[in-house]
């Protein structure tokens, strides 16, 4: 069954770089032990820093180690997001060192990580609230999760623009990753749930040549169609397809016909997941795929939202789309890395690897920058000088995403493990001389304002980004014993 949760990072020794075969195994599970040693370390620092309010779960989006404060702004839901992917992600490394006769940390501390998972989770629900909407094929109450924590649990206002597709998508993939850790129904159950309403945005309305227009929209509020509300759905995808491998469980795909109709049709759950992943990774292969950068454009822009009437209902109309544009966001390339690993794992089909190669090349040739003051370092696309402003959007978080990506790749055994160990090295070099307060700055390589105390914000998004490598990097080292 494909591993549908493995994020993993190379090791960054030179002795690793021409291959794993020339490292001991004893030296590589003791640098797994390492890396989950230090990713629970910044876990309880993160936890005390970000998260307020007992059993309510409110989690503040700064934390400045040098002043001890934390700014009132709450964190949004994707920032929530991410402490259930870092948590998921020690989880991994725990019971991957677990199945390699190395159950200490598992013993320790895979059930507390577990029960603060479910904390997590209970969380959210300050995140989720209700309402209708008309989407291309029907009209239905949805429960979604707001960008914004509301006041009361399930309360949250996800009309118009309040809620995002993409945030659902990162939701459902952490989810899955929880389900397969736990067993925990509650989990899967939620995550096909909101892939549903996911799917709903698709737009399914057909072009003049007959085929679907495609794409999601960034939100059901939106018209523009974005790399980011694309490319992070292809693997959950694939993931849901292989849960229901062989299984008699059934779906419901919705459909326009060629005179406007609306209708359905029954699939397997396996055929109905798969054809969405195929057909998104499409999507973004054809429309925002860039061939002169080797990367992939920010989104489609489009026109209005607007709707028709079919048959006396109505319904959601295509938005025509204009040219791609944006910048080349390392988050966008490295999802539809992901997406053709997985899709390729589970096909076996050659266009996926070949896509995923070429890909793998010119992302790295495009993202990597060689630290003009730190020799034998790169800096991830942002300054890496004591420049200690929150970074240019959220580009920390985003060359995360490249890495699981570049990772996803090179498991294939054909992509190249260019660039990977920047990722460690950045990471390694942070820690060792940069930590504060059990936090990393947001610049790994740039360290901490000491002239301006108030300029040492992090962001909880970057914190347990860096968590979450952590503890990707002991699963891949356990892994490769």
């Amino acid at each position: 069954m494909l591993r549908f949760a493995f994020r993993s990072v190379f090791i960054s020794f030179l002795l690793l770089w021409g291959g794993v075969a020339c490292c001991r195994a004893n030296d590589k599970a003791e640098l797994a032990e390492r890396n989950l040693s230090r990713g629970l370390e910044l876990m309880e620092a993160a936890k005390t820093h970000y998260f307020t309010g007992g059993n309510r779960m409110v989690m503040y989006r700064w934390y400045n180690p040098v002043t001890g404060n934390n700014p009132s702004e709450i964190g949004s839901v994707w920032m929530y997001t991410s402490a259930i992917e870092a948590t998921v992600s020690l989880m991994d490394a725990c019971a991957a060192l677990k199945e390699t006769g190395r159950p200490q940390m598992y013993d320790a501390r895979f059930q507390e990580l577990a029960a603060f998972l479910r904390q997590l989770y209970d969380g959210l629900e300050w995140y989720r609230g209700t309402y209708t909407l008309t989407s291309y094929t029907q009209t239905r109450s949805w429960q979604a999760y707001a960008v914004d924590r509301a006041r009361r649990k399930g309360a949250a206002d996800v009309n118009g623009k309040l809620n995002v597709y993409d945030d659902q998508e990162w939701l459902i993939r952490e989810l899955l990753s929880a389900y397969r850790l736990t067993g925990e129904t509650a989990y899967l159950e939620k995550a096909e749930y909101l892939a549903e309403y996911v799917i709903d945005g698709w737009d399914c309305t057909l072009a003049p040549d007959g085929s679907e227009n495609g794409g999601i929209t960034w939100g059901p509020g939106y018209s523009s169609k974005h790399s980011c509300s694309n490319g992070p759905f292809i693997s959950p995808l694939v993931w849901l397809s292989e849960i229901y491998k062989g299984k008699e469980d059934t779906a419901v795909r919705r459909y326009i016909g060629v005179d406007g109709e609306r209708l359905t049709e029954t699939l397997t759950k396996e055929q109905y997941y798969l054809s969405y992943a195929r057909k998104v990774y499409n999507f973004q292969k054809d429309r925002l795929y860039n061939p002169q950068s080797g990367v992939y454009w920010d989104m489609i822009g489009g026109s209005p939202v607007s709707y028709e009437t079919i048959d006396g209902e109505r319904y959601r109309a295509h938005s025509p789309g204009r040219h791609p544009s944006g910048k080349f966001y390392p988050y966008n390339t490295g999802t539809m890395l992901s997406g053709a690993a997985d899709l390729y794992q589970v096909t076996g089909e050659e266009r996926y690897l070949s896509e995923l190669v070429s890909l793998q090349e010119s992302s790295c040739a495009y993202f990597l920058q060689p630290s003009e003051s730190m020799d034998g370092f790169f800096k991830m696309n942002v300054p890496d000088v004591p420049d200690m402003g929150s970074p240019r959007v959220f580009n920390t978080w985003f060359y995360g995403v490249l890495l699981r990506g570049w990772i996803d790749g090179v498991l294939t055994g054909k992509a190249k493990a260019e660039g990977l160990e920047a990722f460690q090295n950045n990471l390694d070099y942070a820690y060792e001389n940069r930590l504060r307060d059990g936090t990393l700055p947001a610049y790994l390589l740039g360290g901490w304002n000491e002239e301006d105390v108030n300029a040492n914000k992090v962001e909880a998004l970057f914190s347990f980004s860096y968590i979450a490598d952590y503890g990707a990097l002991a699963k891949y080292l356990t892994e490769t014993l």
